[in-house]
């Protein structure tokens, strides 16, 4: 007896369009972010815009994985929109001023090349999420909401508790950073001793 084939999954589901969703926040989030830099009701607004997108992110990952709802699609769409929401935020605090440059290029520069790395090395497998970049994302959330809001408003110093937060973000960045990249390079060496490599 032969096995029914599979059913294929969808591209209109839900997880993949809260990931649309979250790609359409972003330039909402620049846009509010340029025009309400200074008012405690645009800051809270543009917090909140942030929040949003993490929640959906949470939520379209647990429903592709509970509802067998995971495409190609989603699998490249996912991380391109955690990354673009993440960099709008960072970039625009930057523009603010309130968060340094270096900081928002060192996390950019280790997200997207994290990102390109575990494309380039999907032939040999896939790289499982770990603690380290699960800390990090956590982390990173924290700081930019933190600083997002219009704390320092209405306490000046309420921005060196940000820029801390940021600074322990770019630290857990740049550590998970080399976790993934060390991980990558043992699936890719594993791989290719199995003989599971291109030929």
């Amino acid at each position: 007896m032969t096995a029914s084939p599979k059913a294929e999954v969808p591209l209109w589901n839900i997880a993949n369009i809260l990931t649309m969703v979250r790609c359409a926040m972003v330039p909402l989030l620049v846009v509010l972010a340029i025009l309400y830099p200074d008012t405690v009701g645009g800051r809270i607004l543009i917090a909140a815009v942030f929040v949003i997108a993490m929640i959906t992110d949470f939520v379209d990952g647990h429903l592709a994985r509970s509802r067998n709802l995971i495409t190609d699609f989603g699998k490249i769409m996912d991380p391109i929109a955690d990354k673009a929401m993440t960099g709008a935020a960072l970039v625009m605090l930057s523009v603010w001023e309130y968060v340094p440059w270096w900081m928002t290029i060192l996390i950019l520069v280790r997200e997207f090349g994290i990102t390109i790395m575990r494309f380039t090395i999907l032939k040999y497998g896939a790289l499982p999420a770990n603690m380290a970049g699960k800390a990090k994302t956590m982390v990173q959330s924290i700081a930019i909401t933190f600083c997002l809001l219009p704390f320092e408003l209405w306490w000046s110093p309420a921005r060196w508790i940000g820029l801390a937060l940021v600074l322990l973000a770019v630290i857990l960045t740049v550590w998970s950073g080399l976790v993934n990249l060390k991980d990558g390079l043992r699936l890719r060496r594993e791989a290719l001793a199995e003989g599971a490599g291109p030929a």
